[in-house]
């Protein structure tokens, strides 16, 4: 009976986060209210909270599920790729994540472009799926570091290595403080660029994004110790 009674929540839990989604896309972050997800599911605002105790809980488990999506489809596009191909694994991964949020804009939007409000605990699900989406580049940047060690600064800036040395501490991250400097950088310019696409920044002067894209991807590689035109 347990059992069942168990299956029949977490259904219900999934369904809330669907409805969730679907007021995202269709209207808009700020339409994600419990009172309106829960009109969604035909039952009352207090009901919902039997589900999820806090606005920030719901935001949070909606969260996880779009990181979670993101990440099987970065390990799709990765895995398409042989296990040596650390460089080919890489793009086809960057590639697929442009790909995704281009046609997922408010999930992308949600996730990526707007102000992370609630308690980061370590333990919560969207730190936990958020840590799975960035273990994606970082298991590539590892492999290209053990394989072919990339450029690094001969010094940093004492304020950047203390960031980059405590991120690289809680983040559990084999890698020299430099060499992680350099992927934080290689991914803002990557993440900027997503941005600035999904949000239409750039439609004054740009109809087509793929080439600009492919262009970051171009002056990245070298960072990495990559030669673009040879993948």
């Amino acid at each position: 009976m347990g059992g069942r009674r168990e299956r029949v929540r977490q259904a219900t839990l999934g369904e809330i986060r669907a409805a969730a989604r679907r007021l995202l896309v269709e209207h808009g972050s700020a339409a994600v209210t419990i009172n309106a997800v829960a009109r969604e599911m035909g039952m009352s605002g207090p009901a919902l909270y039997h589900y999820f105790g806090s606005h920030e809980e719901l935001v949070g488990a909606v969260t996880a599920d779009f990181f979670r999506e993101l990440t099987e489809v970065l390990e799709a596009a990765r895995d398409a790729y042989p296990q040596g191909e650390h460089a080919r694994r890489l793009l086809a991964a960057c590639r697929a994540m442009r790909t995704w949020a281009i046609t997922h804009r408010a999930e992308f939007g949600w996730v990526f472009a707007s102000p992370i409000t609630s308690e980061r605990r370590p333990d919560s699900p969207r730190e936990l799926a958020g840590r799975d989406f960035e273990q994606v580049f970082l298991e590539e940047v590892a492999a290209l570091w053990e394989n072919r060690p990339f450029p690094v600064p001969a010094e940093l800036d004492p304020a950047i290595r203390e960031q980059v040395r405590a991120y690289t501490a809680a983040a559990g991250i084999g890698l020299p403080v430099e060499a992680v400097h350099v992927f934080l950088s290689c991914w803002i310019r990557l993440y900027g660029l997503l941005c600035m696409e999904v949000l239409n920044q750039l439609d004054f002067a740009y109809s087509d994004l793929e080439p600009v894209f492919e262009e970051c991807l171009r002056e990245i590689a070298p960072k990495l110790g990559l030669d673009y035109d040879d993948l």
